[in-house]
């Protein structure tokens, strides 16, 4: 059974094209426009890893970070993905409870590789 990854990102071509490119790497995949939707997502579709964008309108990926991280039940990894590479910005990713941080614009090759470590896999 493949794994479940959400994809959270308010940019639609880019949850477009993770979606693909996701989808074509064998993964099983969702997406979720807002914060709102991503925490419904996590509650009921149960993903093994969340790729959460840090800056979105209403709930930014930390507070949804947060929210996951504070919820009973399974806990999926998440990868935040932002714009911002400061270290502050990694920094207070990974205090929210993010298992790992990727700065836009990344190389697929390297999403897919931190993708298969968080998941476990040997890709």
């Amino acid at each position: 059974m493949p794994a479940k990854i959400l994809v959270v990102d308010d940019e639609e071509a880019i949850s477009l094209a993770l979606e693909f490119l996701l989808q074509r790497a064998g993964y099983e995949v969702a997406v979720a426009a807002d914060g709102e939707s991503a925490l419904a997502s996590v509650a009921n579709w149960h993903p093994d890893l969340v790729l959460l964008d840090v800056m979105m309108p209403r709930k930014d990926g930390f507070e949804v970070c947060r929210a996951i991280r504070d919820r009973d039940g399974a806990q999926p990894r998440i990868l935040m993905l932002t714009a911002k590479g400061r270290e502050i910005e990694q920094a207070k990713g990974m205090a929210a409870g993010a298992d790992d941080y990727l700065v836009k614009p990344f190389a697929t090759d390297d999403l897919l590789a931190r993708i298969a470590k968080l998941l476990g896999e040997a890709r």
